[in-house]
């Protein structure tokens, strides 16, 4: 068994595209090699900024033969009178590369036993180029030289080795060899591989550590070592911790933590402004004491080793320095005007050049956080902070360090709006309300926060499809999928019942042109849909997802969820099928006649099973389901299965008799109403 090695050599990778490249080389190695039937053991996946890399592990010497068995035209066909091959028989055994002598007869027809042999392991690997390398899926491109061929970053080695052997293919103008590149800066000479498994070895020698976990695990032992060194307590398993120790593990080959210091005056910045400068713009670690304050230090990671550390740990504390002098700056600058002086150029912002300016959108939102927190029967206090919350929330744009560090925006509004006087629960709104600020980051606590969030999120919704800027594919430039996600996980969170087809038809109405052209059907449909995301990400199955997440009158989004968890739930249930086709079949029967008559009169009834059906339907009418849980309706309507049923069996709906045929179709909708509460049980696939 032997071991191939695949490393593609390439300028300097982003690093946020360096994991998900490294994968990707994985799954599609898988393919190919499902597809040529050449099995190993295993694939070990290795990535750099400047590298990926795939190596096969006893990989077989050839592919699987195959055996196939095609079936020819029938005997009669094959043979004529005389038992000799018709052109029929013929031109099957010529399509199949044999002869009609290679036949076998049975079961009325011929058969060709149709066998290819193994192909060996290194011809297979040959097409790797082709059919893996070359076929690479990124989201940032670039073109150079004189090709037209684009690919993450240019291509500037490949190395494919089968054991000790090179085999021999092009990428571009790339011919493929055993030399590979060490570090940039202390290996200055091309390295030959000797063979295959030697790769780690051979690149550990030269100062490049090709495993990303084995990298990310050393870079963590250091900065733990450091941090223990000096009794600072650093937190590596928060998410942005994680992200930043990702970030860092693909912008190096060969790690060297190390740690720095800035003044401590720069401690009277808010924490917020100190991580972010550390974090987001240096890539530095911050650290705190015992009881979680800041400390004025920080760890950082070197693309290098110890040599000139000093010099690296200089030049980054200049670099900090100085952006702690700007965040120093604007801190105190902002502080000399009003919420009300920058409200004033709030008022010239634009939010969009077709729907209008920030002030205007603010107004739009503040309208409907009203109408939301009557819906919710927020008390008068609450709405008191949710009135003043929305007149100020975006005041903070117009504050230098927003304009300076703008991932702090609605934070340093929190900041500023407590220095300037506001209650608490205005100043957390004004942050929470970008809440939450990605799929699934942290959703705002406060009721005014929530609100003002969801209300912030539905006007640029409801806006933005106005003016015909809808995400179409891929394509959302204006974040408009986030914010329905971001309004559904709110709700859900607070468990709040919001009739949003009913509130957006209003809201519609008292804002004027700029939502004139709104298409409500399409905005609910866009927000349902990622209610339908949400709820597959939790592996609930398609069919039931769709049946749960149809339109409703009111498209009361908790419902809407919840409904579709009671169905899966149930699904597994030994009488789910029967209770479902009981209660489809009253849905589609009464489907087929449009009435707005659910009067039923019970002096029509001919028999006991439309007397039974009338008498457990009385008390589960829609004020009563309304008043459930999702689970409890599903509950009352299953109980319907066998007195419908019973229904069926013994009553025709469709009869000559006007009168008692209406009278049946109207209890049939009285029911389907009822139904329609658990969603399109008709989209329900039962097996």
């Amino acid at each position: 068994m032997s071991t191939f090695l695949l490393e593609i050599g390439l300028e300097e990778v982003p690093a946020h595209l360096v994991t998900s490249s490294r994968i990707q080389l994985v799954e599609r190695t898988t393919t190919f090699l499902a597809a040529h039937h050449l099995s190993v053991e295993q694939i070990k996946a290795y990535a750099t900024p400047r590298r990926l890399a795939v190596q096969l592990i006893n990989v077989a010497e050839q592919s699987e033969a195959l055996s196939e068995e095609k079936r020819g035209p029938s005997i009669e066909r094959a043979k004529d009178d005389n038992g000799g091959w018709t052109k029929a028989a013929q031109g099957f055994a010529r399509g199949q590369g044999a002869t009609p002598d290679d036949f076998e007869e049975r079961e009325g027809y011929v058969w060709l036993t149709k066998r290819t042999p193994g192909i060996s392991a290194s011809e297979i690997l040959a097409k790797i180029g082709d059919e893996v390398v070359m076929q690479m899926k990124f989201t940032t491109y670039m073109k150079w030289a004189n090709n037209d061929f684009l690919y993450v970053r240019p291509i500037r080695w490949v190395v494919a080795l089968l054991d000790s052997d090179v085999i021999n293919f092009n990428v571009l103008e790339v011919k493929t060899g055993r030399v590979t590149r060490g570090h940039r800066f202390l290996s200055n000479e091309h390295i030959e591989i000797p063979d295959a498994a030697s790769y780690v070895e051979t690149l550990q020698a030269q100062y490049v550590i090709a495993d990303a976990d084995a990298r990310k695990s050393k870079i963590r032992t250091q900065l733990e070592t450091i941090a223990t060194q000096n009794n600072w307590l650093l937190n590596l398993e928060s998410s942005a911790a994680e992200d930043l120790l990702e970030e860092v593990n693909n912008i190096v080959e060969w790690p060297t933590a190390f740690s720095g210091n800035f003044d401590n005056k720069y401690l009277e910045l808010p924490d917020e402004v100190l991580m972010t400068s550390m974090r987001e713009h240096q890539r530095f670690f911050y650290v705190t004491d015992e009881t979680g304050k800041l400390l004025p230090h920080f760890l950082s990671v070197r693309n290098g080793n110890v040599e000139n550390i000093d010099n690296v740990v200089a030049g980054n504390e200049k670099v900090l320095v100085a952006r702690l002098e700007d965040a120093e700056f604007f801190y105190h600058e902002d502080q000399q005007k009003t919420i009300a002086e920058n409200m004033e150029k709030v008022k010239k912002l634009v939010f969009h050049e077709k729907i209008g300016t920030v002030y205007e959108h603010m107004q739009r939102v503040g309208v409907l956080s009203k109408t939301l927190a009557r819906a919710l029967n927020f008390d008068d206090v609450k709405k008191n902070d949710l009135a003043r919350a929305s007149e100020i929330y975006k005041f903070d744009l117009m504050t230098g360090m927003v304009g300076e560090f703008d991932e702090l925006q609605g934070i340093m509004g929190e900041h500023y709006a407590k220095l300037f006087g506001e209650s608490d629960a205005v100043a957390i709104a004004i942050k929470e309300h970008y809440m939450p600020t990605s799929a699934t980051g942290k959703i705002a606590t406060t009721d005014v926060g929530a609100v003002l969030s969801i209300a912030d999120k539905l006007d640029t919704i409801v806006t933005f499809f106005s003016a015909n800027l809808i995400p179409s594919g891929s394509n959302d430039p204006y974040g408009l999928r986030r914010a329905a996600t971001g309004i559904v996980r709110t709700l859900q969170d607070k468990q709040w019942h919001v009739a949003l087809k009913p509130l957006l038809v209003n809201y519609v109405k008292s804002t004027g042109s700029v939502t004139k052209n709104a298409n409500l059907s399409a905005i609910i449909e866009f927000i349902l849909d990622r209610v339908r995301k949400l709820t597959l990400d939790n592996g609930i199955r398609q069919d039931i997802v769709a049946a749960g997440t149809t339109q409703t009158d009111d498209i009361d989004i908790v419902n809407i969820a919840a409904r579709t968890q009671v169905l899966s739930k149930h699904l597994n249930d030994v009488d789910f099928r029967d209770i479902i086709e009981a209660l489809t079949r009253v849905s589609r029967l009464a489907g087929k006649v449009e009435t707005d008559n659910r009067d039923v009169d019970a002096n029509l009834f001919e028999n006991q099973s439309e007397e039974a059906l009338f008498s457990a339907t009385k008390a589960i009418n829609l004020q009563t389901i309304n008043s459930q849980s999702s689970e409890d309706v599903y509950r009352s309507l299953s109980g319907l299965q066998d007195v419908i049923s019973n229904y069926f069996n013994a009553t025709m709906v469709n009869v000559d008799n006007e009168v008692v045929k209406n009278n049946r179709y109207a209890q049939l909708h009285q029911i389907s109403d009822l139904i329609s509460e658990l969603g399109d049980l008709e989209k329900i696939v039962i097996k």
